[in-house]
């Protein structure tokens, strides 16, 4: 028959405890001996100086890889506003042409930029009509592509892109259709981009256009970038290369 186990007094635990901590009699401390202790102690060490080492290593060839003016993803980047003070070290590039640079010639170990001046948005630059004809039956939209780091429009074969907006409905609405720069073009001057490392006061190319609303003044708008290694009919990308928006003034 099994007997019932004794119920130990607070005392007896506390000095079980104790005993637990320094056992005088097998010299051990919590359990093992000073000798254990210090075996144990030295593989943690070690085991921890090549954890860290291999971590360490990792993130360094992480980093070697990495390059610090292309990254491994970079399909779409913000862009500034225009602004000419910002644009002084910049350059004004020859037209038509791509601004190839294989050197960091620029100061600071950079590649230099083209101009894009906001007077070039012509009657959709602002400066004569703060309100880009948003305050009558003349508005601007303005569009820009995406940056693309060694991106070369039409695969480099010298032909520009450009912007056609066509309408979607309400032909009847528009009267004109203005495009600055004249036809919308992207200049050539503006690409290769090289990343915000290599060209820190790059500004992306701008064409405005500027609609003509008459008589219900509503029209549903559809813009795209013409290239020929820029898709915009893609099915699961319905609004890939292209906008389509809606305008309306008010009466």
């Amino acid at each position: 028959m099994a007997t019932l186990k004794e119920k130990r007094t607070c005392g007896q635990r506390c000095e079980d405890f104790g005993r637990f901590v320094w056992n005088s009699d097998t010299g051990t401390m919590f359990g093992r001996t000073p000798e254990k202790w210090v075996y144990i102690s030295l593989y943690y060490v070690a085991f921890y100086v090549i954890m860290t080492g291999l971590f360490s290593l990792a993130i360094w060839t992480l980093m070697y890889t990495l390059d610090p003016y292309t990254p491994d993803y970079q399909d779409r980047l913000t862009s500034p506003a225009y602004n000419d003070t910002s644009q002084q070290p910049n350059r004004n590039c020859t037209r038509g042409q791509y601004f190839k640079q294989e050197k960091f010639e620029a100061p600071h170990h950079t590649k230099y930029s083209c101009r894009f001046t906001q007077s070039m948005l012509g009657r959709c630059s602002g400066l004569d009509e703060p309100t880009f004809g948003y305050n009558g039956t003349m508005p601007c939209v303005i569009i820009k592509m995406n940056r693309i780091i060694n991106f070369l429009p039409n695969n480099g074969t010298g032909m520009a892109p450009h912007l056609n907006c066509t309408i979607l409905s309400g032909h009847d609405n528009i009267d004109m259709i203005e495009y600055f720069p004249t036809n919308g073009t992207f200049d050539l001057s503006y690409f290769p981009y090289y990343g915000k490392l290599a060209q820190p006061t790059y500004v992306n190319p701008l064409v405005a256009v500027k609609f003509h609303l008459v008589k219900e003044r509503e029209a549903k708008i559809q813009c795209r970038v013409v290239a020929h290694n820029i898709a915009y009919q893609d099915s699961y990308e319905p609004y890939q290369g292209k906008v389509v928006f809606l305008l309306k003034a008010l009466k």
